[in-house]
């Protein structure tokens, strides 16, 4: 399958092309600058230069080819608080390449993430692959792109855990957490930390999408979890213990000071289920779980 990958330059598709590449497909990975378009050849792919607001060039991209994953999200809008900028630019780029599969039966393979799902209070029930909002933040793309299915496309969402880790990661939220405790001198979580976030191997996730490419049915919601609910005391603790600090409370006013943007996710909730996706795929993780990940120390060579 010729497989037109966005956000190829980034941390996701650092394993999903490697992935994809090794079970025979063939990939086409949109790069905006020279620097990406490098990283994307040396992984052994095809470059396509554009960006997401060329939505043309997306169109044209999908309808070339025999299959599309959307990685791509502008996390710089939602680092500067433009967190709307960066849905509406999404949705638009979804849009754009839904334009060029409809009436194929083509995949489309898009992104999300379950912390739409996530609560300001301890949930009593984990989120399943079945629950869904009415709109909202990435909420509008993820319900655009599953509702493709009526429109001949077979499409799919993979809703990725906040933290997607590995030695791949340089910039995602583990990174992101563990920098913000080296800044501080301690790791910080909010109240009693008894809030949970998942996490996914980055390796793994990047089957769940080859596997949701080559076989999700058509209107598919996927849960891109191993650890499906960690504690956010835990996660602190486990970073403190690292860094040789120590992990202390900070409350919901102080957060954006020692958590820098991710103080607006930081005390939410968002224990979820991956069993739906681990049987309709057949997918099994095999990589290592958060905690032990983090403890084999590469975040902090």
């Amino acid at each position: 399958m010729r497989v037109f990958v966005t956000g190829a330059s980034g941390h996701i598709a650092s394993a999903v092309i490697p992935e994809l590449l090794a079970h025979g497909h063939q990939v086409v990975g949109l790069a905006r600058s020279d620097a990406s378009a490098a990283k994307v050849a040396g992984y052994g792919a095809e470059v396509r230069r554009g960006d997401l607001d060329d939505l043309e060039g997306l169109t044209a991209a999908a309808r070339e080819a025999d299959g599309v994953i959307h990685l791509a999200f502008n996390h710089g809008l939602m680092i500067t608080g433009q967190r709307q900028e960066a849905a509406e630019a999404d949705l638009k780029a979804v849009k754009a390449l839904a334009e060029g599969l409809t009436g194929t039966g083509k995949p489309l393979v898009s992104t999300s993430g379950v912390l739409i799902l996530a609560s300001t209070e301890i949930r009593e029930q984990p989120g399943t692959e079945d629950d869904t909002l009415p709109g909202g933040f990435r909420i509008d793309s993820e319900n655009f792109a599953a509702g493709l299915a009526e429109r001949g496309v077979r499409s799919s969402v993979v809703r990725l855990a906040p933290m997607v880790h590995s030695d791949l990661d340089k910039h995602g939220f583990t990174s992101v957490l563990i920098g913000c405790a080296r800044e501080n001198g301690f790791a910080a979580y909010i109240g009693e930390g008894a809030n949970r976030w998942p996490a996914a191997h980055t390796r793994d996730a990047a089957t769940l999408y080859r596997l949701a490419l080559e076989k999700a049915p058509a209107g598919s919601r996927l849960h891109g979890v191993t650890d499906t609910g960690i504690p956010f005391k835990t996660i602190a603790e486990t970073i403190a213990a690292e860094l040789g600090v120590e992990a202390r409370s900070v409350t919901a006013d102080e957060a954006p000071k020692y958590l820098s943007f991710l103080a607006a996710f930081a005390g939410l909730d968002a224990p979820v289920e991956n069993a739906k996706t681990r049987a309709v795929l057949g997918w099994e993780p095999t990589h290592p779980l958060w905690i032990e990940d983090v403890r084999s120390g590469h975040y902090f060579a």
